[in-house]
């Protein structure tokens, strides 16, 4: 029986920061009661047929705001259904404002092993730009109230090329958490999303691309200098914390989603559940709202996930895994690329530098071109 990665979209947040295009709403007790036992339906009802998982991620949203009562009968439900473990890492998203070290206590004796605050930023300036409602000092405690609660895997978000950010700005972020003492430090850089309030206050011109890179570039050092070794394009860990959930998306391994708008990626196909929390709360079986994407798996996805991760891609694994791959041709493709400095060669294959993270949309548009039949 394949082992799978459990995902539950918690579509709930206290109020939208003007960055975010995720679903979410408000937060209501009754709404978040039907909404949970919608949950626990799908994942006892999904049709799928008998699957062992071996992660549990609870995103959202900010998934803390269901409480440990909603929260501790899903992950009961998912433990039952799929056999999560002691050994399994079951993750929860939480806001520092949102935290309490009662609520902590309970997740962590629920089954909860790892939680992943989105602090963004250590300045407060830069708190305000975002939207944000916590301060720094907030995030402090949060994380000294998790590691008091007995969590022993504790994650920061930082956000990257905030409007009026400055690398000094970043590497005050990274220190401070550093400082904290947490085993994973996530850095995306900002994406202006359509659609979004940020969208209408700022445009392209506004960025400038060379302080951009500046800032993810001195933002990888710092991070590594301090002992965070990354391991994709945003993600950096001690060793041995890296999100063994979110490895699955970058290994192409299958996983189940949950929740509106949960994506899913199982039996080579993928699907996902439409933005409406109202219709997924109601439906008697919700997988039937479930939506069909198309085939997952291909060659051509393979290679673009592969290459987010700094072990980049094994043409030997590329091959056996996809007869139909031309490693001659892929070399021929990837070394002007690494003359230019955003490939490096591997024992195995070829992996992007940090310079080539920074391009690494057409990096690897150059790469997989031609690469587009599927596996199935």
């Amino acid at each position: 029986m394949e082992t799978i990665g459990l995902y539950v979209h918690v579509p709930y947040c206290v109020s939208k920061c003007p960055y975010c295009d995720f679903y979410s709403l408000p937060a209501g007790e009754e709404g978040m009661d039907r909404y949970t036992q919608a949950v626990i339906r799908a994942l006892k009802d999904n049709p799928f047929g008998p699957r062992n998982a071996d992660t549990l991620y609870f995103g959202g949203g900010t998934p803390i705001l269901l409480g440990a009562r909603r929260l501790g009968a899903i992950l009961e439900a998912a433990s039952s259904q799929y056999g999560l473990s002691s050994g399994s890492e079951i993750t929860l998203e939480a806001n520092p404002y949102s935290t309490l070290q009662g609520t902590l206590r309970e997740l962590k004796a629920a089954g909860f092993n790892r939680v992943s605050f989105g602090l963004q930023s250590a300045i407060p300036s830069q708190l305000k730009i975002l939207g944000r409602r916590h301060t720094a000092e907030d995030a402090r405690t949060a994380v000294e109230d998790a590691f008091r609660a007995g969590f022993q895997n504790v994650s920061l978000d930082l956000m990257l090329g905030i409007p009026q950010q400055t690398a000094e700005d970043v590497e005050t972020s990274i220190q401070f958490c550093a400082d904290t003492g947490v085993q994973h430090i996530s850095a995306y850089l900002l994406k202006i999303e359509p659609g979004t309030p940020f969208a209408a206050r700022y445009r392209e011109e506004d960025f400038d691309p060379d302080l951009q890179a500046d800032i993810y570039l001195r933002a990888v050092d710092r991070l590594e200098s301090l002992g965070y070794r990354q391991y994709e394009i945003s993600n950096f860990a001690r060793p041995g914390f890296e999100s063994r959930h979110n490895l699955k998306y970058w290994l192409l391994e299958p996983y189940l989603g949950v929740g509106p708008s949960a994506h899913s990626c199982l039996d080579g196909r993928r699907f996902y559940f439409p933005r409406d929390v109202e219709s997924f709360s109601a439906a008697p079986s919700p997988f039937s709202l479930a939506v069909d994407d198309g085939p997952g798996g291909s060659l051509e996805e393979y290679l673009m996930l592969r290459l987010r991760l700094t072990q980049g891609v094994s043409l030997r694994e590329a091959q056996i895994r996809y007869p139909q791959f031309d490693p001659a041709g892929f070399i021929r493709r990837a070394r002007p690329l690494e003359a230019g400095g955003f490939l490096w060669a591997t024992e195995e294959g070829f992996a992007l530098t940090p310079q080539g993270f920074l391009v690494s949309n057409e990096v690897i548009a150059r790469l997989i071109l031609s690469e587009s039949t599927n596996c199935n």
